[in-house]
């Protein structure tokens, strides 16, 4: 059931579902598009999340009384149109499996380093949230197996480009940053570029592939010796 929660003065929560599932993220950004279009300025801001959908309004143009009147009959409307899966774009993502946890997670998993690589990459991951950092997209889910917690001390600075895994969902880090997931590989595809057109390839309920490389591509894909 979906559920309408006031987040302080100018926001709303949309929960529109106990617990994730492949088709959700793409869903989600649907009923974002139709928000957009139906309530224009009114909203300032559209957040998703894996199951929520937080809902940023002009308090000069409307309040959270009128807003959730008017969003009971499109959201009734959403979930009658939800039938059929939504395939979403595929992306394919190179990767060089060669970071420093990839042994670490290996031993933590009980696995060969090539057993995780094997896992991992065989997986299609579909996008289910993007924030922390720009460009950074939070993709699921992650094989139980290669599941393991967060660090116990982030790193203070993991190297733009590096795919990561925590929990059960993976992500590569679109620039130099703090973290605290495991460091698997490096992607030598640019995942945010704010002089580009969308500044992210990946969008909301995308699906991904990583396909492995050796060290020699991924130089030359980065353009490197």
């Amino acid at each position: 059931m979906i559920r309408i929660e006031p987040v302080g003065a100018e926001a709303l929560l949309l929960v529109l579902a106990d617990e994730p599932d492949s088709r959700l993220p793409q869903r989600i950004a649907q009923l974002a598009a139709v928000l957009r279009q139906h309530f224009g300025h009114r909203l300032r801001e559209l957040v998703p999340g894996w199951t929520t959908l937080l809902l940023h309004y002009d308090l000069l143009h409307t309040d959270h009384l009128r807003l959730a009147a008017e969003l009971a009959p499109l959201l009734e409307q959403w979930q009658r149109a939800a039938t059929g899966e939504q395939a979403g774009r595929l992306h394919e993502l190179p990767v060089w499996y060669g970071s420093e946890d990839l042994a670490t997670v290996a031993d933590a998993c009980g696995l060969s380093t090539g057993q995780v690589i094997e896992l991992h990459a065989g997986v299609e991951y579909r996008v289910g949230a993007i924030g922390f950092a720009p460009g950074f997209a939070y993709l699921g889910e992650l094989d139980t197996r290669l599941a393991l917690p967060r660090r116990d001390t982030p790193r203070t600075r993991v190297p733009a480009g590096s795919l990561a895994i925590a929990e059960r969902q993976t992500a590569i880090y679109p620039q130099a940053s703090p973290g605290g997931w495991h460091l698997l590989g490096l992607c030598p595809t640019a995942l945010f570029d704010p002089t580009r057109e969308p500044p992210c390839p990946l969008a909301l309920g995308d699906r991904v592939r990583f396909v492995p490389i050796d060290e020699r591509t991924y130089r030359r894909e980065r353009g490197e010796p």
